[in-house]
């Protein structure tokens, strides 16, 4: 089929947006519209541009005759910085206060558009960054796994604390909960990490690490590397933080239990957005 060009450019930019992260190759798509690659490259620069300058990512080239083209998913600062402050003022409802210090998210965790926009950000914040699989614990922060790992265009894998047969064999460790200091048990199906995979951990929920750094822990029996961690909230005030070197969209700065009061802020993800202008 012939396309227009007009009609080339709607089909090119959304199989772009389809598939981030994908190399492909100049050729694909002059067979694919019946066009010289010389157009395709004319289309692309226009895509390029309107990419960058709405803030949707960038593509990026690559010469050579095993070469193409890349959609890389991006999103500006400033729009990250007004979705992280409308999510915060979301969050700050003194219904959500949870025994324990914990905020209630899972109605958070279950809107789409809220996902989107948050996988979009943690995939552009590690964009630069080797990946080969996304992986978190098991329950709450599947979802927002799922959501940067479609935008990395790379698998999820998913961590538990409890075996399911389902899985076959696992690798199993104990690790220490920063929050009540007990002793649990994670696990993993030996199947869904491969040997020396670059791992971004994504946890919608962080107090003292304890859970990352078990998984952190785990990565080490699979000779894994971790590529980066993302949490969607942390609290502060933790006396001792067991992990080091992580992004955050929002810090629960105080929960006070009898006034009702919950205090919201940023996190530190604009430092990860400095280091990539």
């Amino acid at each position: 089929m012939k396309f227009r060009r007009s009609g080339r450019l709607v089909d090119l930019t959304n199989y772009l947006l389809t598939h981030p992260h994908v190399l492909v190759p100049l050729t694909f798509f002059s067979e694919r519209y019946q066009s010289a690659k010389s157009s395709i490259s004319e289309d692309l620069t226009i895509i390029k541009q309107t990419f960058e300058q709405q803030g949707i990512g960038t593509l990026q080239t690559v010469p050579g005759a095993a070469g193409g083209v890349k959609y890389i998913p991006k999103v500006k600062r400033d729009e990250a910085e007004e979705f992280v402050k409308s999510l915060g003022e979301s969050l700050i409802d003194s219904e959500r206060i949870l025994p324990g210090g914990y905020l209630y998210l899972t109605d958070i965790l279950g809107k789409p558009s809220v996902l989107t926009k948050a996988g979009k950000i943690f995939a552009s914040a590690f964009s630069d960054r080797e990946i080969d699989v996304v992986m978190t614990v098991a329950t709450k922060g599947i979802p927002l796994a799922y959501a940067v790992a479609s935008y990395l265009d790379v698998p999820t894998v998913v961590v538990r604390k409890d075996n399911k047969v389902t899985e076959g064999s696992t690798v199993s460790i104990n690790y220490v909960s920063g929050s009540s200091n007990r002793i649990q048990t994670m696990s993993l199906a030996k199947r869904s990490l491969q040997t020396g995979s670059h791992v971004l951990i994504i946890d919608d929920f962080m107090k003292a690490g304890g859970t990352i750094n078990g998984m952190i822990n785990l990565l080490d029996e699979f000779n894994a590397h971790v590529a980066g961690i993302g949490v969607l909230v942390e609290a502060q005030g933790v006396k001792e933080r067991l992990v080091d070197e992580y992004m955050s969209l929002l810090t629960l700065s105080e929960i006070d239990m009898k006034e009702k009061k919950v205090e919201i802020q940023n996190g530190n993800f604009q430092r990860f957005f400095a280091e990539n202008e």
